[in-house]
This record gives C-alpha cells, structure tokens and sequence, in this order.
C-alpha cells in the first residue's frame, strides 16, 4: 500500500495549482490530507473520482477556512473514524482514521503553538492525543499516522537548530513530546530509512527559504511497530509545490 501524506494548505487553492493531476502521475492507494481549509460543499469533489479515488472522507473544522483533515482512497475503507471525541479535537478538524483489512491509516494535523495560549493548547492536545493513541492500538495494532505534526524531532530535522532552539515546533518540551510518542510504539519511517540531513517537508515563504532549502521536517509517516519488517519505502517529496508544505510518502508491504 502506497500512502502519501501532504499538508495543502488549502485544498481549492492547491488544485488550482495543479494537485490533482500531479496526485493522479503519483497514483498512491491512500491520500492523508491536512488544512483542507474547506467544506466539501465548497470545490468539486468529482475530479478525485476521476482520478480513481472512490471512496474520498473531508472532516473540516468547524471554523470555516480553517484545519480540517481528509482521506482519499481507490478501496473503500471498512469502517471511517471521524475525530477522536474529544470535543476540543474534534471542532478543529484534525483527526481522520479510515481501516482497511490489513491496517489503518490516520490523517493527522497537530496543532501549531504560535503565540502562549496556542502552546499551552497544543501541549495539551499532545498529552490527550498520546493518551488516545495508547488505547487506539490495543484495537488497533497495524496503525499508520500520517500527517503534520509541527514539530521537529531532532537537530538534523531543521536547518538552523541552534537559532531556533527556542522557536515552538523545536522547543524541547515538544521534541520530548514526539520522542516519547515514538517510544511509545512508533517508528518514524523516513528516518527508519533515511540517516541524510537536509531533507525537510516544509519551507516559510519568506527571503527565499525553498529555493535555498532553509526548511523543517515537520511532516511524518509513523508506522506501528508490529509493521517495521514491512515498511518498503520512505521519501520526502520536494518537488510538488502546491502548498508551503511538500507531501511524504511510505509504502507498507502487504
């Protein structure tokens, strides 16, 4: 199963930059989207279907133009989990589970801690979240979180870790954080395959930082340990630029 994983940062803005057809040459069975910014009602969900992906499931936020988490797949799931029900969670838009025979796959966008009070909220979400995921995979045991998570794990995960150690998505409370989360069960698949430094998943749009590859690795394929021997393939794909984020992609062996 090839499962890519991509922060749009608008679905309606990025389809006008050439996402469907560009998602259409990829042709993964799995498609995790995250700040879909958007209600269904709100763009033509039939150019999906006409790429192959039958079965397409939007969970938006609540505030509208805002979050909000999807998955595309050409198999219909067995079951769909919107949200976690933690209300919260829930009136963001950021959780999507959908199972299908031999694993599960999560959408997932964790929140940014741009100012105060958004880090004491996403400190929260990620000590509820782990809390969540803990009994999730007693049911659950083949999982695959896929998604933005805002945070970079380690130093070569950024490219300026010494300016920006005091930054929120470096702090060391949420490095912590995503450390004990991959502890917990977790393997982070393109690291599990992938020792380079200078791979990132998202660049600011300011002074160039694309182009002069100055980017974080904030995007994640986190594969159940019960998977780890059938994790065929993990990579960063910088070359799609219909968002400030770029997509990831793993492939899990049948």
């Amino acid at each position: 199963m090839k499962i890519i994983s991509y922060n749009v940062n608008g679905i309606r803005a990025a389809i006008k930059k050439g996402f469907v057809e560009w998602l259409e040459q990829v042709n993964a069975d799995v498609v995790c989207l995250q700040e879909i910014k958007a209600n269904p009602d709100q763009f033509d969900q039939s150019v999906f279907e006409d790429i192959g992906y039958r079965f397409n499931s939007w969970f938006p936020a609540m505030k509208k133009g805002y979050s909000g988490v999807a998955i595309l797949s050409k198999t219909e799931p067995k079951n769909v989990t919107f949200g976690t029900g933690i209300d919260y969670m829930d009136f963001e838009g950021r959780n999507i589970r959908a199972d299908f025979d031999d694993l599960s796959v999560m959408s997932l966008y964790l929140p940014s801690g741009t100012n105060l009070a958004r880090l004491d909220h996403k400190l929260q979400y990620m000590a509820d979240f782990q809390e969540y995921i803990n009994e999730i995979k007693e049911e659950v045991p083949h999982l695959v979180i896929c998604g933005d998570y805002n945070i970079c794990h380690q130093e070569i995960d950024i490219h300026d870790p010494v300016r920006l150690k005091n930054t929120s998505g470096f702090l060391p409370v949420e490095r912590e954080w995503i450390g004990n989360f991959i502890d917990s069960g977790f393997i982070d698949a393109f690291r599990h395959l992938n020792e380079e430094p200078h791979h990132y998943s998202w660049w600011s749009y300011r002074a160039g930082a694309r182009g002069n590859n100055k980017g974080w690795r904030i995007d994640y394929s986190m594969v159940s340990e019960p998977l780890q021997e059938k994790i065929k393939r993990a990579v960063i794909l910088p070359e799609a630029k219909h968002s400030d984020h770029c997509p990831v992609l793993v492939e899990i062996e049948d």
